[in-house]
């Protein structure tokens, strides 16, 4: 089954999506399986990090923008070339397992949404397959 659900996204930022991830899985009625979360966007990915402690958010942020900054030699007309590199960096996809009818995630884990070249309307995908 695939579910595809629109947010919208600040200038650049991760967005804790782990509870539309988990509907998709309860609506599916899957209970063992696998779920893949797809983002669609060139500028935008999607990874698995800590969810308990906001200020991890702020230092990944932090380390992408010092890592892949915007630099003048780079030749896309958008200017955004530092957004697709951080793309790049966590990727546009996830996979995670379902196990009782529940995502097999670690104590501190959530699933993110990563923006790094909005404000804008985005949308992502879960595929979830099983039982």
């Amino acid at each position: 089954m695939l579910y595809e659900y629109k947010i919208k996204t600040p200038a650049e930022d991760f967005i804790n999506i782990t509870e539309y991830v988990s509907d998709a899985v309860a609506k599916s009625g899957v209970k063992s399986g696998i779920c893949i979360v797809y983002c669609p966007h060139t500028t935008a990915g999607i990874t698995i990090n800590e969810n308990a402690d906001p200020d991890v958010v702020t230092d990944l942020l932090y380390a992408l923008d010092k890592t892949y900054p915007d630099r003048p030699e780079f030749r896309h007309m958008e200017g955004n070339s530092s957004a697709h590199l951080k793309t790049l960096a966590t990727g546009n996809n996830t996979v995670i397992i379902i196990e009782n009818g529940r995502l097999v995630l670690g104590t501190w884990q959530g699933i993110y949404f990563c923006e790094y070249d909005g404000p804008r309307n985005r949308h992502f995908y879960v595929k979830v397959m099983g039982d």
